[in-house]
């Protein structure tokens, strides 16, 4: 199972609001020296191993002072990174969520990690001849609203403390470069993974093979973070889900829970070209698409229901909302 899914639904705000995202960078913020190839096919008895075994698999971006090193991404995600936005504020083809590729680039003497997106930038910009704009859109989008009822929230401190980027990592732990900091992900002793995002909070990913459901359980997280998590939740399919706006009025930091069917997953991973069996008939949530159903709130997702469960709502509405619009890219980049 793509594993990978559940490790980025809190990460990425705008940090380059002012910035001209269809700008080319100088060509002095590049790397020295980059290789960018296809990633190879998933190897799925491989990651099962390597999971049981406590190692987590080596997915997304790294990097240090020397070297990044970006695995299995998608140009979705890569331009994501690169220009620091969320991935459903990007708007291009359907296949940018779907070709994934490894790049390893070396850093130039002096730089330092912050310069890594811009050097990405100018990347994507060379090799696969990116060219975007930014824009403000009505679109429609899904409210998080309370419910008729109230909500049924657990409120939970606002912050910990930030992450020491120098502190040594624990066994089975891993650190990640996310768009917004580093980002720790460890394998818990009761098979459950949880990335702590410091300041920003933490998220647990629990699977229930008895009850063919995953947990996502999310601490100290504002409710524009849950909507934000919601809708990396809901555009797993290949990002034709809606976007996610809180809309709930709610300004504290609550601990939140959502459940997602295994049938869902699976539906959302064969929506990404993922090679998977059909769940068998009734398994799920009415048998729906997690894609149907962000279109459909009434159409009985796990996630929809979920959200219920904790006295809130998804609404159809309308937004304006900021994204970054591709105006080209190729599929394939140049040669190394």
């Amino acid at each position: 199972m793509k594993t990978r899914i559940t490790l980025t639904f809190a990460l990425g705000l705008i940090l380059a609001a002012g910035a001209a995202f269809g700008q080319t960078p100088p060509s002095n913020t590049g790397f020295e020296v980059a290789t960018v190839k296809p990633s190879p096919p998933l190897d799925m008895a491989k990651l099962r191993e390597q999971a049981q075994a406590g190692r987590m698999p080596r997915f997304g971006p790294h990097v240090d002072t020397s070297q990044a090193t970006y695995t299995y991404m998608s140009l979705k995600e890569l331009i994501a990174n690169a220009y620091k936005v969320k991935e459903y504020q990007i708007t291009g083809p359907a296949w940018l969520a779907t070709e994934q590729f490894d790049i390893v680039a070396k850093l130039p003497d002096g730089a330092s990690k912050d310069d890594a997106p811009k050097m990405l930038q100018a990347l994507l910009a060379e090799r696969f001849k990116l060219a975007a704009h930014r824009d403000t859109q009505e679109q429609p989008v899904l409210a998080l609203a309370v419910g008729k009822d109230g909500p049924k929230l657990k409120e939970s401190p606002p912050t910990t403390e930030p992450i020491d980027e120098n502190a040594p990592l624990k066994p089975g732990e891993r650190k990640i470069e996310g768009p917004n900091g580093p980002v720790r992900v460890s394998r818990n002793a009761d098979g459950s993974t949880t990335m702590n995002m410091g300041e920003k909070g933490t998220i647990t990913t629990r699977v229930d093979m008895q009850a063919q459901m995953v947990s996502l359980e999310s601490s100290r997280v504002t409710m524009a973070g849950f909507a934000d998590q919601l809708t990396k939740i809901l555009q797993m399919g290949g990002g034709e889900g809606r976007q996610v706006v809180d809309m709930t009025g709610l300004k504290g930091n609550y601990q939140v829970a959502v459940d997602i069917s295994l049938a869902d997953i699976m539906a959302m991973a064969r929506a990404q070209g993922m090679n998977l069996p059909m769940a068998p008939p009734g398994a799920g949530a009415a048998g729906a698409s997690p894609a149907a159903e962000a279109s459909d709130p009434g159409g009985g997702s796990t996630v929809f229901a979920s959200v219920k469960k904790l006295g809130l709502k998804l609404e159809p509405r309308k937004a304006k909302v900021e994204q970054l619009v591709i105006d080209h890219m190729e599929k394939t980049p140049t040669e190394n």
